[in-house]
């Protein structure tokens, strides 16, 4: 199956090495030589768009595992994250997230989080609110005066909803090329996609597997893995990709990073089913565990603040 999909600025490469990025987040901060690892693994087995940020610590290696490849850099598509703590040092972050890649350029930046946060000279952090400065508007600004330099290429956005979108998007004078945010069957985004759709912006899947096993032992998930032989994984990815929307799988292991790469065209049949399967009794739910960190907040903004219509625990009420 090849999917060509062209969003302005973002897309130069086709299926599957934009549509299907490589997630280089290690469930830690850091992970040092394992992450070296996992990219080489990754650039053998045919994967050209990678994922990272500042805050998972880790820029560096994936850097370094990009240049030892020996792959050409403009047929590698490299992203990285502004930090929430240097928002209101934009180009600042930015030069050292170069610095750690040393890959030349980044082709896509990200504003990681819409919340700010100020570090003191303690390490004592302080979440700014949603009026407070900067801004979401004020961190964009600073970031669409980096396309200037040339050092990066395309600028989005991630963890955005509607309402943090429609807040921002007056204000902008490039566009968001992307949002990543977390996709999967068990939280589809539908009106998120459509809105961002409408305004020309790209969804990104982050976590399309979820991070537990829970979903890829869903019976419809199995069912589906089962009459196609193919993996659960490969069922979820695949239906992902089939929406028009990049996914970001992660995987140390040899065997899933080559069946992760080799989807399936699925039918009305099988996506029916598995665009459904959040409307089944207590699916329609995130998937990610820092829900239970600090229940109805997320970094110190409340799920209001956010735009993100949840209950504690990361669970969407019934309609």
């Amino acid at each position: 199956m090849g999917y060509v999909l062209w969003v302005e600025g973002i897309v130069t490469l086709t299926y599957p090495h934009v549509l299907l990025n490589f997630r280089c987040w290690m469930g830690e901060v850091g992970g040092g030589d394992r992450v070296f690892q996992m990219c080489t693994k990754a650039l053998k087995h045919g994967y050209r768009h990678f994922d990272t940020a500042s805050g998972y610590g880790n820029e560096k290696e994936v850097g370094e595992a990009i240049k030892a490849s020996g792959i050409p850099r403009d047929e590698i598509y490299v992203t990285t994250k502004l930090p929430n703590t240097a928002h209101h040092k934009v180009q600042e972050a930015f030069e050292e997230s170069l610095a750690n890649l040393d890959c030349g350029y980044v082709d896509l930046y990200l504003m990681h989080w819409p919340q700010a946060s100020i570090e003191d000279s303690s390490g004592n952090v302080k979440v700014l609110g949603p009026e407070e400065h900067p801004t979401i508007v004020d961190t964009w600004k600073a970031m669409e005066k980096l396309l200037e330099t040339g050092k990066v290429k395309t600028i989005g956005v991630s963890n955005f909803s509607i309402k943090t979108l429609t807040q921002l998007l007056p204000h902008c004078t490039v566009i968001p090329a992307t949002n990543q945010v977390e996709l999967q069957p068990c939280l589809p985004q539908d009106d998120l996609k459509v809105f961002c759709e409408s305004k020309g912006i790209l969804l990104t899947a982050y976590s399309p597997l979820g991070r537990s096993s829970t979903l890829l032992q869903d019976p419809i998930v199995t069912s589906i893995s089962d009459a196609l032989n193919i993996t659960p994984a490969q069922v979820v990815l695949s239906w992902g990709v089939q929406r028009g929307t990049i996914v970001v799988p992660k995987s140390e292991d040899n065997e899933r990073m080559k069946a992760n790469l080799e989807l399936v065209e699925l039918g009305d049949e099988h996506m029916t089913p598995l665009s459904k399967l959040h409307l089944q009794p207590g699916q329609h739910k995130s998937l990610l565990k820092y829900h239970n960190t600090d229940p109805g907040r997320i970094f110190g903004w409340t799920y209001e603040d956010m735009g993100w219509n949840m209950l504690p625990g990361g669970i969407v009420p019934p309609a």
